[in-house]
């Protein structure tokens, strides 16, 4: 079962370790363990897209992948096993016939909580073919998905013209209730801000419709009680009493965004759940900024969404008719008086704060939480009670009542403290030096261990670097800690690849440099072969996908491992955006600017000796506003990709004799292609089916004239010219692709400021080579506004960032330093720093100095010192924006450079010899790179 049953509450900190929980008088005491003594254990890695994971008994955990795959990875015997594909929506296409990639498909699973007797999994997926998302029951016996068995159990009819959140969590409570979470499934508006439009024809800009709609399931947490028969039934105390008009009884809470990942309290039965927010990244005449959440339902009721966000931070009303804006909506009395409102007018009240909020910048509220990228997972909630007692990996009663809590973008997990009522009263770090990187669920397995189920770092396809994690906790002996890099993980055969293990370490100090490593190879086709020592060279003479495992014993017999995965046989093609001699970091106002995209594969050719052909490469450009949904921008773009990868089969019919009996459109000798798209829908049987007869032919679909068979024709390429043919039929991209040489012309959408970035992307997926499949290559430029916000720095010493009244980044000292990394510096001649020194902030002033890569580099450029300057007042004149007025008002440190190229590491050294540790030098406000 999904071992997230019910969790919550919390312990406080006790000062004396002498202490003991009372939850069992052999507990460890209740002090923070040392962090060494969780040890994280990659299980299996290289999924397409999972989504959601349950536990099965047996040591085994059930996941789920968005377009359509159930497998199962199994602890013992570490296989992964495809249990079933289930038929799934995985497009959007919008009222002008454009498909782009979707946030839907197969999005959820649970185990039901008597799954040893019953063998019950709940999946939660998008129908293939009706416009509506479906909870559905299935019994699974072993390794089989008992197709007969299943019954739908609730349905929610969606839109599909449009992008985005799909919701998809689940979790049970003790009593069998079942809880989801529902998406709102409406447009990201460019704004990135609340969705209010309730015009005619707009109804997918309008989360009134939805989340504030009383009568509708999107937008909403939903808790029922299934029943055996498939059908369910409503618990009492849901938000709204069966038969109340315009209600649905389902609801648990409402006013959501996109709830992800779910989980319950067993001590309290308080439901906790992370909330992805909208991408504003400033305050505006709309209304707040954007937060993302982390929510606490001590009960049913409202959270405010499409009105109010965060802490009850109300949006503007907006007249859409006239553009026009209105008040703020009232906290105390939020109604719906949209035209698209089917539900109550006057909602329910109290409107319920989120528990932790936080935007893309430093939170004055939570400033622990960093600033980046930001998108809301969820986690569980610790109690020791829900673990057998003879389970290896519990964690120490340090973390009773504590909520585990974990952000996709971020890659932190914090530890959230609450009182006997549930109430936050801190948060700190939990395993600081691990990063969780695309942690899309996270839950306690039956063992006690903590995992992670990382979604991996490319949106809308399968990603090596895809994962499950567990992070054990170990009372006496620790597992080593494993790392294994390799310098190729994909190439023509021979291949010689070059593996190390630089990072593994073991905490025990009886197991100093006496850790044992062995590696071993394995494909599945049989091949086996292991190797001793810390980093051998293996060459791989047979193209094949092989898997490179690398294990390390300490002196206690116990051991850990992590994989990597090498394809042998095909070489990764080489896409370059040429650039000239433009900045390939930042815009600086150029109307347009040149670039030429070359690609080089080792088995198709290139694009210069015409091997690859232009329509064969997909090359985007798009204005990106700061912090916008990355879902999104993938979604846009995986279109062209596939428009691209779909040409491959356009040109082997070209070149082949197809022509010869087929037309695209009009019936020649045998059928057009268009006819052959409409009578045959695109599944994976038609798929094989049409594949069989290009390659050995056949007679008596279309007539007597029999069709020639292809017997020297590679599956592989047979397949691409199906899979285009099957594609006529679909709608087009959203985006359309670029030639390989020209001009953009970057241009700041009307409405947006310059916050955001333009990206160009070139992208080619190879042909594969005889058995090995297509393999990808992507080079883009992502050019930003020329000011730099200090906060994005690393590998800082003597920095101090205070966020309370107002964000302060102060260097202090003399000699203290941050880095700015991965900058361009092609065509800048100057670079300033803009800091405020006055006497208020009590800064001394100074000079910058700028070394290349390192603090000891090579010096750039220094700037002269700078002194106080007080302020012009505390609010920009009528007509100009805060931000143009606070550099306008800035002191700067300008430091002429030498001409340099390329990307770099850039150290901003602070020099003042009389500043003595502790004391401000300036206040860093933004840095300029000059032209």
């Amino acid at each position: 079962m999904r071992f997230n049953l019910l969790r919550g509450g919390v312990l406080g900190l006790l000062l004396s370790a002498f202490l003991f929980s009372c939850a069992n008088k052999e507990d460890e005491p209740i002090t923070k363990p040392d962090d060494n003594r969780f040890t994280a254990v990659t299980l299996t890695e290289g999924m397409d897209e999972p989504m959601e994971m349950t536990f099965l008994p047996g040591d085994k955990i059930l996941f789920v992948e968005r377009k359509g795959g159930v497998k199962i990875f199994d602890q013992n015997t570490k296989e992964v096993t495809l249990v079933a594909t289930i038929p799934v929506n995985t497009k959007y296409t919008n009222k002008e016939g454009f498909t782009r990639e979707a946030e839907e498909g197969l999005m959820g699973v649970i185990a039901h909580p008597d799954y040893e007797k019953n063998h019950w999994i709940y999946m939660y997926y998008a129908d293939p073919v009706d416009t509506k998302h479906v909870l559905a029951r299935w019994e699974l016996r072993g390794n089989e998905l008992v197709e007969s068995s299943k019954k739908i159990v609730l349905e929610i009819p969606t839109q599909r013209e449009e992008c985005c959140h799909t919701g998809g969590g689940m979790v049970f409570d003790q009593e069998g209730n079942l809880f989801l979470t529902v998406g709102n499934n409406t447009v990201n508006p460019r704004s990135g801000t609340s969705n209010l439009d309730d015009r005619p024809g707009q109804e997918n800009n309008d989360d009134q419709r939805a989340p504030g709609n009383t009568n509708d399931l999107r937008g909403k947490i939903l808790r029922i009680h299934p029943e055996d028969d498939g059908s369910y039934t409503i618990p009492e105390g849901n938000l709204f009493p069966q038969g109340t008009e315009k209600t649905r009884p389902e609801i648990y809470t409402m006013g959501h965004r996109n709830p992800w990942r779910p989980t319950l309290d067993s001590k309290t039965g308080y439901l906790y759940w992370g909330e992805v927010g909208p991408d504003a990244s400033t305050d505006s005449i709309w209304g707040p900024k954007g937060y993302d959440e982390f929510n606490q339902a001590k009960g049913p009721g409202f959270f405010g969404w499409p009105y109010f966000i965060g802490d009850n931070f109300p949006y503007v009303e907006h007249d859409f008719d006239t553009d026009t804006y209105g008040k703020p909506f009232d906290v105390n009395k939020p109604v719906n008086n949209s035209r698209n409102n089917t539900g109550l007018t006057e909602l329910p009240t109290p409107v319920v704060p989120a528990m932790i909020y936080y935007p893309y910048g430093v939170s004055e509220v939570f400033p622990e939480l960093g600033s980046s990228g930001r998108s809301a997972t969820g986690g569980p909630v610790f109690r020791k009670a829900d673990f057998a007692k003879d389970a290896p990996f519990v964690f120490p009663a340090y973390y009773e009542g504590k909520w585990l809590i974990v952000d996709f973008m971020r890659g932190w997990i914090y530890a959230v403290s609450m009182d006997e009522n549930g109430d936050m009263t801190g948060m700190e770090r939990f395993l600081p030096e691990y990063t969780f990187s695309s942690a899309i669920d996270m839950d306690f397995g039956p063992d006690g261990a903590l995992y992670i189920l990382e979604y991996g770092s490319a949106w809308f396809r399968g990603n090596a670097n895809s994962r499950i994690v567990k992070i054990e906790f170990n009372k006496g002996n620790r597992k080593p800690n494993v790392a294994a890099q390799a310098d190729k993980i994909a190439g023509a055969v021979p291949l010689t690849v070059n593996f190390d293990s630089e990072g593994t370490n073991d905490f025990d100090d009886y197991d100093q440099g006496k850790l044992t490593y062995s590696w071993s190879i394995t494909s599945d086709s049989g091949f086996n072969q292991t190797m001793q020592g810390a980093n051998p060279t293996f060459n791989f003479q047979e193209p094949g996908h092989y898997v490179a495992t690398l294990s390390v014993t300490d002196t206690k017999g116990e051991s850990n491992f992590t994989e990597i995965r090498i394809t042998a046989g095909n070489e990764p093609p080489k896409v370059s955006i040429d650039f000239g001699d433009q900045n390939r970091s930042f815009w600086f106002g150029d109307k347009q600017m040149s670039y030429d995209i070359q690609v080089l594969d080792e088995e198709d050719g290139s694009t210069a000796n015409g091997g690859i052909k232009p329509e064969e490469i997909a090359v985007t450009f798009d204005y990106v506003p700061a912090g916008f949904d990355p879902i999104e921008i993938a979604s846009k773009q995986s279109g062209a990709e596939t428009v691209a990868i779909l040409n491959l089969g356009r040109n082997l019919i070209e070149s082949s004799d197809c022509k010869s009996c087929h037309q695209y459109d009009t019936t020649s000798i045998g059928p057009s292609y268009t006819a052959v798209a409409n009578k045959y829908p695109n599944t994976e049987q038609n798929t094989n089916y049409l594949i069989d007869k290009i390659i050995n032919g056949g007679s008596g679909v279309w007539g007597d004239h029999g069709m020639s068979a292809h017997p020297s024709l590679s599956k592989a390429d047979a397949k691409r010219m199906v899979d285009y043919i099957l594609s006529m039929d679909e709608t087009q991209a959203t985006v359309n692709s670029l030639p390989l040489k020209g001009q953009i012309k970057p241009e700041v959408p009307a409405g947006e400021n310059a916050g955001g970035s333009f990206l160009l992307r070139a992208s080619y997926s190879d042909k594969g080579s005889g058995s090995i499949e297509p393999l990808s290559g992507v080079d883009y430029v992502a050019l930003k506004e020329p000011f730099v916000d200090p906060q994005t720095s690393v590998d800082r010493n003597g920095v101090q960032l205070l966020t309370t009244p107002s964000i302060n980044f102060m260097v202090q000292g003399d000699g203290s330093y941050f880095a700015l990394e991965g900058i361009d510096l092609t065509g800048v001649s100057a670079i300033d720093v803009l800091a405020s020194i006055t006497s208020r902030n009590g800064a001394l002033g100074g000079a910058v100095e700028v070394r290349l890569d390192s603090p000891e580099g090579q010096v750039l450029g220094t700037s002269e010192s700078i002194g106080r300057k007080e302020g012009g007042g505390f609010r920009p004149p009528e007509g100009m924006t805060f931000v143009e007025w606070r550099r306008q008002q800035a002191n700067r440190a300008k430091v002429v450079i030498q001409a340099t190229s390329g990307l770099h590491d850039l150290y901003f050294i602070f020099k003042n010899p009389s500043a003595k540790s502790g004391e401000t030098i300036m206040t860093v406000t933004e840095i300029e790179f000059i032209k």
